[in-house]
């Protein structure tokens, strides 16, 4: 990321931030922060309902791949904390040292995201015997990968842009939040990407606050972001003929 300490002296510059209520205030120093710490309360929110009888104590066993990409996601959150209080205190340097290591992670998790998925889809359907069906449901995790990379694509590409990098990020980290969601009791799937676009929306919210208007970033990605969500769900829900045919032949040659 680009100087974080110019970006912010600029920031105190405008008039909206230097006559800033205290609420505004905060925002401007502390929102990524706390945003990355509120994705890992979810993620221990979801997952704490399922991770001890769905991996630890699994019956039938897990594949090992299952173990790999929990923890890989798992890092990614825990960077995601440590970068952004990286730049909370003015650690620019390091930050972008170790940017360099989270764009090697970041190219893993989609890579990773996709092979498990396919792996998990076929153990449910030729081990845990669902049918076939089932892998209409390669449409969600196909689109949380697919959300991911592009965001995180954008956020390297714009790492020089650090109002551009930082909002990349979040949305990047948010969409993988919908695994996390779907496991809290009584959520739905449309629930669960609620619960994303949720998260996106506290930084329009924090945009607002601070800054008066919503950043580019937000009114390009999130809208885009919905339209895909909606269209993916509708596809596992009705699975139309063509898509379970096609999700078939993936899983067969996989």
């Amino acid at each position: 990321m680009a100087t974080e300490q110019v970006v912010l002296t600029a920031q105190a510059a405008r008039p909206g931030v230097a006559g800033a209520s205290g609420l505004s205030r905060f925002l401007n120093k502390y929102f990524y922060f706390c945003m990355s710490l509120l994705v890992a309360a979810v993620v221990v929110s979801g997952f704490g309902q399922t991770v001890n009888d769905n991996l630890i104590h699994a019956t039938p066993v897990r594949p090992w791949l299952l173990w790999v990409h929990g923890s890989v996601f798992s890092f990614w959150v825990l960077f995601f904390i440590f970068q952004s209080a990286l730049v909370r205190t003015h650690n620019v340097k390091l930050h972008r040292t170790m940017g360099w290591f989270g764009a090697g992670l970041g190219t893993l998790i989609p890579v990773l995201g996709i092979s498990t998925a396919i792996v998990m889809d076929r153990f449910r359907v030729l081990t845990m015997h669902a049918p076939p069906e089932s892998y209409t449901f390669f449409a969600i995790q196909l689109l949380d990968m697919s959300s991911f990379t592009v965001m995180f694509g954008l956020a390297v590409l714009w790492r020089g842009r650090p109002e551009y990098h930082r909002r990349m990020m979040l949305i990047a980290t948010c969409v993988l939040m919908s695994a996390a969601f779907a496991r809290i009791p009584h959520m739905t799937l449309m629930l669960a990407y609620c619960g994303v676009d949720g998260l996106i929306l506290l930084g329009v919210v924090r945009d607002l606050i601070v800054n008066r208007k919503v950043h580019v970033v937000y009114r390009y990605a999130l809208p885009t972001l919905v339209v895909c969500q909606t269209f993916m769900v509708e596809l596992f829900l009705r699975h139309p003929a063509w898509w379970v045919k096609l999700t078939e032949a993936i899983m067969a040659k996989a």
